[in-house]
């Protein structure tokens, strides 16, 4: 493997870690440069532009306490300026109903398309493939107070988006 495809996967994975990092901290600015402008998006709940998903999810999202995604099992094929990537995501999102907490998990593979423009890696179209999802109560035994969904997040103090 050469250093260019190295550089091209690291690239491609941290995007990839951006996006994840974007819907948990309501960060759209962040969430939008994963995609190019004119990217496409196919999720269970929309399909439309790449940057519009974003702008849905941040939103949905403020309708939950709390929301975690993580990502693991990234494959990428390079091909010149071209890529296409699979990528595991388990996604846990907390909210009331009534007296009871509930969480909601959702384990998916984001399917993309992606190419390099102007030197930069974006999405050029990403199909969420829904593998399974639950449902549960729990209950909750902590978490750290100074967690935030928004850039006042501890982690906005050591990285800059």
């Amino acid at each position: 493997m050469t250093e260019r495809e190295i550089a091209d996967r690291l690239e491609i994975t941290h995007q990839i870690y951006a996006h994840c990092r974007s819907v948990d901290r309501l960060d759209v600015p962040l969430g939008h440069g994963v995609f190019h402008e004119d990217s496409h998006a196919i999720f269970p709940t929309y399909e439309g532009p790449g940057r519009g998903w974003i702008d849905a999810v941040c939103i949905a999202h403020l309708d939950f306490l709390h929301h975690s995604h993580q990502v693991t099992n990234v494959l990428i094929e390079l091909d010149g300026d071209k890529a296409g990537s699979e990528a595991y995501v388990t996604a846990k999102l907390r909210q009331h109903d009534g007296e009871r907490l509930m969480e909601r998990e959702i384990c998916a593979r984001y399917v993309d398309r992606w190419s390099r423009r102007d030197g930069r890696w974006a999405i050029d179209h990403r199909h969420c493939v829904v593998d399974f999802t639950s449902i549960r109560e729990v209950t909750p035994f902590g978490a750290d107070p100074t967690g935030r969904r928004d850039t006042t997040d501890p982690s906005y103090q050591v990285l800059k988006g």
